[in-house]
C-alpha cells in the first residue's frame, strides 16, 4: 500500500543544512490504521506531505499501491491525489458558499463525474457520517464536530485506497474529537487505511500502530498498546471503541 524507503528531504540555506527526513523507511498495509506522531519540528508534517502527493523528497522512493510517485509530474501527482487520496484537515476546509452535498461533491467534480453521478455518490458519502438529512444546510448551520463529520465525507466519496486525516480533532472540544476519532477508527474496522497525523500522544492511542518521529527520524514504529510506545492516556475511550454516539438531536456537539 504505502511505502516509503531511504526517504531524505533537504533544506539547504546558505550554510545551514537541515534534514527534515532523515533516511526514513516506512511500510504501511492496506487496511492499517496507523499514527505518525511527533512533537513540532518532527518531521511528521514532511512525511504527511509527502504521502498526500503534496511534495517530493530529495531522495529516496515512495511507492503508493506499488506506484513510484517520486518522480511523476505535477498532473501525475494531482491525478493520484484525486483518485488514491482523501484528505481531513484540521480545519474542515469547507467552503463557506456551497452546501454540504456541494463540498462533498468537489473532489469527485476534478475526478470529471458527471452531475448526477457526483449527486449520488455525495449523499452516499454523508449517509455513511449520518448526515444525509443537512445535505442543503451550509457549513455555518453545522456544529464543529458534523463539519469534521462532512470533511470526512468528502474524504470517502471518491473511494480512495488512503484517508490521511491531519490532526483533525485539533479545532474540536475533547468530547467531539473522542467521537471522531471513534468514527475513524470504525472507518478502519470496515476496511479503510488510515494514515492519522498528530502531535498529541494520547490522539496517537486510537490507532493500532504508532510510527514516532524526531528530528526527521522513525525512534519507534509497532503496536500503541506497547510500554516503548510512551502513549500518555490522557483521553479515555469507551469501553467499546467502535461504538459511536453520533446524535442528531438539534444543538448536540457533533
Amino acid at each position: 500500500m504505502i511505502t516509503l524507503k531511504d526517504i531524505y528531504k533537504i533544506y539547504v540555506n546558505g550554510d545551514t543544512t537541515t534534514y527534515a527526513s532523515n533516511n526514513v523507511n516506512i511500510h504501511i498495509d492496506e487496511g492499517e490504521f496507523v499514527a505518525i506522531v511527533g512533537q513540532s519540528g518532527s518531521g511528521k508534517s514532511t512525511i504527511m506531505n509527502i504521502i498526500g502527493c503534496l511534495d517530493v523528497p530529495t531522495s529516496g522512493t515512495y511507492l503508493l499501491n506499488g506506484i513510484d510517485v517520486s518522480t511523476m509530474d505535477d498532473n501525475e501527482l494531482a491525478e493520484i491525489r484525486n483518485k488514491m487520496l482523501g484528505f481531513i484537515f484540521q480545519q474542515y476546509n469547507l467552503i463557506p458558499k456551497l452546501t454540504v452535498v456541494e463540498n462533498v461533491e468537489l473532489p469527485l467534480l476534478y475526478a470529471g463525474l458527471s452531475p448526477e453521478k457526483r449527486h449520488k455518490a455525495a449523499i452516499e458519502s454523508l449517509a455513511r457520517v449520518g448526515l444525509e438529512d443537512k445535505a442543503k444546510n451550509y457549513p455555518s448551520q453545522l456544529s464543529g464536530g458534523q463539519q469534521q463529520r462532512v470533511s470526512i465525507a468528502r474524504a470517502l466519496a471518491g473511494n480512495p485506497s488512503v484517508i490521511l486525516a491531519d490532526e483533525p480533532t485539533g479545532a474540536l472540544d475533547s468530547r467531539t474529537g473522542i467521537e471522531v476519532l471513534q468514527f475513524l477508527q470504525k472507518l478502519n474496522s470496515e476496511g479503510n487505511t488510515i494514515v492519522l497525523i498528530t502531535h498529541d500522544n494520547s490522539i496517537a492511542k486510537s490507532a493500532k500502530r504508532i510510527i514516532r518521529l524526531h528530528d526527521g527520524k522513525v525512534v519507534y514504529d509497532g503496536p500503541s498498546d506497547a510500554p516503548e510506545a510512551t502513549v500518555s492516556s490522557s483521553i479515555s475511550f469507551d469501553e467499546d471503541p467502535l461504538v459511536i454516539k453520533m446524535k442528531s438531536e438539534k444543538g448536540d456537539a457533533c
